[in-house]
Parts: C-alpha cells; structure tokens; sequence
C-alpha cells in the first residue's frame, strides 16, 4: 500500500498544537508559534508533510519550503532550528515514510531536502552533519540541580551575585529590544550577521506574548550587560538565545542568567530545559554547557539530494576564513547583511 504524506500548514491548523501534544516526541519546534515567526518573518511557505489516524499523529515531517533565487527551492526541517526529529509511530515503515517524502520533494521542485533530527528515521544512513544537544532533567528539588553543577560553574554564579549583577524577567517588547543590542554584539563578535530585528519582533508576537517564553536580562550598575530567550511548551523548555558584552565578561552574568532559568522552569513544573546545538568543535561552548549536569546527546542532520537521488554523506565545510573579515565590518553593514541574507540561507 501506498503511504501518502499531505501538506499541512499549522498556522492554519486550529487543532495542531492539542494534536500535537498528545505525543510525547513533540518539541517547542513542531509548534504553531514558531512556523509563525518562521513563514511571517522570512516568507517561507510551512510544508509539515503530515499522516493523521483517529486524531492521531502517526507522521509528521515539518518543512519549511524556502524558493530563493540565490540558493535555489529546497525543504528544510526546519530554518533556525537546532532539531526537530520526525514525529514517527513506531510501527511505521521508515522506507515507505522516506520514499514518500522523495516523491514529495520532486513533485514540489526542491533541490534537496534536510531534517534537522532523526528520531530513529534514518538509522542505517550516515548523516551529512553532527552536532552535540544537552538536556537538562529538572527536578522541584534546587538543591538536587544545585548538586550536579560543576564547581567551576557554581563558583560563577556565586561570583556574579557577589558582583552585585542583577537579574530581570520579562517578555514585553522592551526586554527584546534590550536583548537584540546584546544580540547584535555577540554576533560581530564571532564574525556574523545578527539575525533582522524582524525576526526578534516576531519571535515576541506570535511567541512571548503568548506567554510561551520569557527573556532573562542580567545588569550591572543600570547596564545590561546579558541576556537569554528561552521558549516553552508543553513540559519542556528551551534556551534558543543568549548574548552578552563581553566588556563585562568578568562578572560572569550569562552562568547567573542560565541558574535562574533552570530555577524558573524547575518551579514551574516544567520537565526538561534543552540547551540547544553545539558544534563539535566549539570547545568554549561544550564547556559552558557540560558544567550544568546536562546529558549531552548526537544530533544528525540529513540531507538528500533530488537531483542525484541520494544521501549527502560528510560534514558540510565551515568557512572561518568569512567570520575574520565580518568581525572587522562595521555594526550598521553587518544588520543590513543580515537582513538580506538570512532569508535566502535558512
């Protein structure tokens, strides 16, 4: 028998979110919230090719189609996300699930397609990328989280109050504003176009206005000097976003920033904090991350050719050569970088 795949788009969905939390593989990232900050803010069209029974999700591969005259038609599941494995029922038949998404693929005129997660999907397929996800299991007992901290992280945080850093919750458009300017910084820090302000501006109606995420701002004497945006739903909870200026890194504000987060979601009953993808060569990153008392997990991406009918194989080449020449291009250039090129890469 055939498996049929149909295009859904969840902005449209009125019962998508309910649906989807009757699954226990959902994430932050399946949800009606992001595909709208996702289409609204880069015009993608949503393409969650989807198979329901009685209600219940049995498939659910979320794409975002992006049609770009720079890098051409493709399906990515899904833009500016770390992960989202496939929603699979167990007694599914992968084969039949990937081949129905080759024909889909083709028939829509993509070039390739990548899902960013596996989820058991492509268990015998060697993945075009990896990078490392840590997950943190929250418990009522901050004492218990208090426990499995690194020394070196604890000390941090201790540092930071004794510093006298000051910590401000918030989801109004004032406290992204306040983070985007942190935002801005690190990005020409690491040699990169900070995401358009549109973005952020979407990632407040249609996410934190709704009260499924909130920002964590850290000050020094009036300056704020970092901050995170984190996204929940569900029971779990997802640091997306962090920032900070690195005039200030001494007072070590970004560890208190992510104390009280884990605080805030351990209080409210949330199960897991995810802390988001990280490059298996960035070791400053890896750092910060394993000194939470995290598990640290692979994620694959995989990516298929249509032109070729195949599976990329290898990591994709990182050009570090571009990030030393941003870093020297003035703030005001690298907005406008960023504002036309993130739409088109996805």
């Amino acid at each position: 028998m055939q498996y049929e795949l149909n295009s859904v788009d969840p902005v449209r969905n009125p019962g998508w979110d309910d649906m989807l939390l009757s699954r226990s593989d959902y994430s932050f990232f399946h949800s009606t919230a992001w595909a709208s900050v996702l289409s609204n803010s880069y015009a993608y069209t949503p393409r969650y090719l989807t198979f329901v029974k009685n209600n219940e999700f049995l498939t659910s591969l979320p794409f975002m189609e992006i049609t770009s005259y720079l890098t051409g038609k493709r399906g990515i599941s899904l833009p500016f996300s770390d992960y989202c494995d496939p929603i699979v029922h167990h007694n599914t038949d992968h084969d039949k699930v990937i081949d129905a998404l080759i024909k889909f693929g083709k028939a829509a005129g993509w070039k390739y397609f990548e899902i960013r997660g596996s989820n058991g999907l492509f268990t015998d397929i060697i993945p075009s990328a990896k990078f490392y996800c840590h997950l943190l299991k929250l418990s009522d007992h901050e004492t218990a989280i208090w426990g499995k901290l690194r020394d070196s992280t604890r000390r941090n945080i201790e540092k930071a109050i004794k510093q006298g850093v000051q910590i401000h919750f918030g989801n109004s458009e004032n406290e992204v504003n306040e983070y985007y300017h942190l935002h801005c910084l690190t990005r020409k820090y690491h040699g990169l176009p900070p995401q358009p302000l549109k973005f952020f501006k979407n990632i407040y109606k249609y996410i934190l206005s709704k009260n499924m995420g909130i920002v964590i701002l850290a000050t020094y004497q009036e300056h704020c000097i970092a901050g995170n945006i984190y996204f929940h739903f569900g029971k779990k909870s997802y640091y997306k976003y962090g920032a900070s200026n690195r005039t200030y890194q001494r007072y070590r504000a970004s560890n208190l920033v992510m104390w009280e987060a884990i605080k805030y979601y351990s209080q409210h009953s949330y199960e897991s904090l995810c802390f988001g993808r990280t490059d298996m060569n960035d070791a400053g990153l890896m750092q910060f991350k394993n000194g939470w008392g995290a598990e640290c997990r692979v994620i694959k991406y995989h990516r298929y050719d249509l032109d070729k009918d195949k599976f990329i194989n290898g990591e994709f080449a990182v050009h570090h050569n571009m990030a030393v020449i941003l870093k020297h291009l003035p703030l005001s250039f690298l907005k406008i970088m960023g504002t036309f090129l993130y739409r088109h890469i996805g």
